[in-house]
């Protein structure tokens, strides 16, 4: 008798088989720009189902190397990256992942077509997306702030289409003094001799080190703390030998997931730059590049929440236990239709944020939407972020030991979307940033003209209950906003604030697709999705006060006379 092997989970076109994004794209786009771009999807959704995800489980236990010096003692710096990396930077650029905002052959659905791409190229490229998305934000800061001759030296090669001059840029912010707090950044910047800037520091957390440009920030000498006191600037990282400027590559960083990125410490010492715009507000300045990034994270957990609920689905096919195929199990239907709902309404909302984002760009754009754009920003990252963590860590389990195992390929999953909450800024940063940074009131009214535009027609009665609960969600954030409290309390709460109220918003954007979809493809699943995600309770925004909160901590924070005993 045979041994039973049981077969692993397949990936077919990942274009074709995502009736989520198919569905999405058309109801969002016109009908002759979905013809024309569909090519392009169906390309690669192949190569996301086909050949790059056979060569991510076959580079599984590669990663870059760092090599100081040469067998001459020259010190070189050099960063050799994995075969996975190395196919997916000219399919990238062939696919025109960072032109195709810039030559807005689509007016504002191009960043529609660009982020579609984005999201099936992802999950099979062991995130080469983040130079990728570090490259789009560079391109939109450098643009934005106007700077002639830095645009010309450097637009043709962060928008190329060309893989033998296309460059990627890196984004050099965090220091070890703070993260999310970079106005406490230590790095200077001097003029020398013949008027040149240097820059001299530490970046204790560069990703994709092997960039060819980066933008970072650092303090010119006489100007004051805090971040009015840095300066945005410009870096070639090598001279025309191919020698790096001023830069030694101390070491790779050895990080829980998004191991194939080559993350670096680096030391400048004299490196050559160009001030981007002006000697002041240098945080002010990089705003741009966190406006991208922050919508290419978005993207990027919707990406990895539809590939682990599509391996989920196709082992469910392969994988029989007690006496069925896990498909036809009743609790594992009902495991994999939450994970659904869930990846369904990171996708409505991160891909609201996308056309916002396109709008904003080809200046179609109201002053509702620009203060929606603004406050869902933060809300659809942060709230993209827990789905992606909680969704991957679901679609592992939903294989048994098979999920824990790391030559299955299905570990690497989770490890790679815990980033996605940490970095340009964690939950609790974004929640703040939505509550001080942004016209919280004003982009409340535009978030509730949204909601109820989008809840205006779901006539079918099987969506009365969803569309009930997204306005008492609604509601609730709307009520806390207008309260009176103390800045602290308000702080305290913030996050809560913030999941219900983009929850509030995916839901009723699920409602509004659902209906659509119902009216003009005659599909019912959209309904059970908006129904199943509106199942899920949420705390009260105020569910622990500050002062209890405070009482709390004494047990976080061991009393020192007892520690010194």
């Amino acid at each position: 008798m045979e041994p039973f092997i049981q077969s692993a989970p397949r990936l077919g076109n990942q274009y074709l088989d995502d009736v989520l994004l198919r569905s999405l794209l058309k109801r969002r786009l016109p009908a002759e720009i979905l013809s024309s771009i569909e090519p392009d999807l169906v390309r690669t959704g192949a190569l996301a189902g086909d050949e790059l995800y056979a060569l991510q489980l076959a580079d599984r236990l590669n990663e870059p190397r760092l090599t100081h010096w040469d067998a001459w003692g020259n010190r070189i710096d050099h960063i050799e990256l994995t075969p996975l990396w190395r196919r997916a930077e000219p399919l990238s650029v062939e696919l025109g992942l960072t032109a195709i905002p810039y030559e807005r052959r689509h007016g504002r659905y191009s960043r529609l077509h660009q982020f579609a791409l984005v999201y099936l190229f992802h999950p099979s490229t062991d995130v080469y997306t983040c130079p990728l998305a570090m490259t789009d934000g560079a391109a939109c800061t450098l643009l934005e702030a106007g700077n002639a001759d830095l645009i010309a030296r450097s637009i043709p090669h962060l928008t190329s289409r060309d893989p033998d001059t296309f460059w990627t840029s890196g984004q050099w912010m965090t220091e070890s003094t703070g993260g999310s707090d970079v106005g406490t950044s230590l790095s200077t910047a001097t003029r020398d001799a013949s008027g040149q800037w240097r820059l001299d520091g530490k970046k204790w957390f560069t990703s994709a080190a092997t960039s060819q440009m980066a933008l970072t920030l650092a303090r010119p000498e006489g100007n004051g703390p805090g971040g009015s006191g840095l300066a945005l600037f410009y870096v070639e990282t090598r001279d025309a030998q191919g020698r790096l400027q001023g830069i030694r590559v101390e070491r790779l960083k050895d990080k829980l997931g998004t191991r194939k990125v080559p993350t670096a410490e680096l030391t400048l010492e004299g490196t050559p730059a160009t001030a981007v715009t002006g000697t002041t507000h240098g945080t002010r300045h990089i705003e741009p590049m966190l406006r991208i990034t922050r919508v290419w994270n978005s993207v990027c957990a919707c990406a990895f929440m539809r590939r682990g609920l599509a391996l989920a689905a196709d082992y469910a096919q392969r994988r029989d236990a007690f006496g069925a195929r896990l498909i036809d199990l009743p609790l594992h239907i009902d495991t994999l239709v939450g994970m659904q709902a869930e990846t369904a309404a990171a996708l409505q909302l991160t891909f609201e944020l996308v056309e916002l984002l396109g709008a904003y760009e080809a200046r179609e754009i109201d002053d509702d939407e620009r203060q929606l754009l603004r406050l869902l920003l933060p809300i659809t990252k942060l709230v993209t972020g827990k789905q992606v963590v909680a969704a991957v860590s679901e679609a592992l389990e939903s294989f048994g030991g098979a999920g824990y195992v790391e030559d299955t390929g299905l570990p690497v999953l989770l490890r790679d979307s815990q980033v996605l909450p940490i970095w340009e800024g964690t939950t609790n940063v974004l929640s703040l940033d939505a509550l001080l940074r942004t016209d919280l009131q004003q982009g409340l009214r535009a978030l509730s003209s949204r909601v109820e535009r989008a809840l205006g027609n779901a006539l079918d009665p099987r969506l009365e209950d969803p569309r009930e609960v997204a306005l008492h969600l609604l509601e609730r954030a709307q009520r806390w906003a207008s309260a009176q409290r103390e800045a602290d309390a308000a702080q305290a709460e913030a996050r809560r604030f913030a999941l219900v109220l983009g929850r509030a918003l995916q839901l009723a954007l699920l409602i509004e697709q659902a209906q659509w979809s119902w009216e003009k493809e005659r599909e019912e699943a959209g309904i059970v999705l908006a129904r199943r995600f509106a199942s899920v309770p949420l705390p009260a925004i105020n569910a622990t006060p500050l002062a209890e909160s405070r009482v709390a901590r004494q047990g976080l924070v061991p009393d020192q006379k007892i520690r010194n005993k």
